[in-house]
């Protein structure tokens, strides 16, 4: 059974950094593409951050420059860790899998509030 664990949401003030954890078991996960995406109050979800199999990122306007996703694969573990952050970047944030062959995977999702 494939599981998607996220951790490190919370509360943080406006400019300051989180870094949230995505640990995945039941996939091959060097063999898997990547993402973070995140669903805001009243909004549809929209992606934040990609991450290849082979290491290619690709970030949202909106984060570009402030969030940097990265993976470890002896941990099955991807990352994303967000700078200078704002309020709008209030939001539940998911991991995502696509483990090919139409196999496609999601978190929990894991809540990050910025807020003074």
């Amino acid at each position: 059974q494939v599981q998607l664990v996220e951790s490190g949401g919370g509360l943080v003030q406006p400019g300051g950094s989180l870094r949230l954890s995505c640990a995945a078991n039941g996939i091959i996960f060097s063999l898997a593409n990547m993402a973070w995406y995140r669903q805001a109050p009243g909004k549809q979800r929209e992606l934040a951050a990609t991450i290849t199999r082979g290491g290619g990122t690709n970030y949202a306007d909106s984060v570009k420059g402030r969030f940097t996703i990265s993976r470890d694969n002896p941990k099955n573990t991807v990352y994303l860790q967000m700078n200078s952050l704002k309020p709008e970047d209030t939001a539940v944030y998911y991991c995502y899998c696509y483990a090919g062959l139409g196999r496609e995977y999601w978190g929990q999702g894991t809540q990050v509030t910025v807020s003074s």
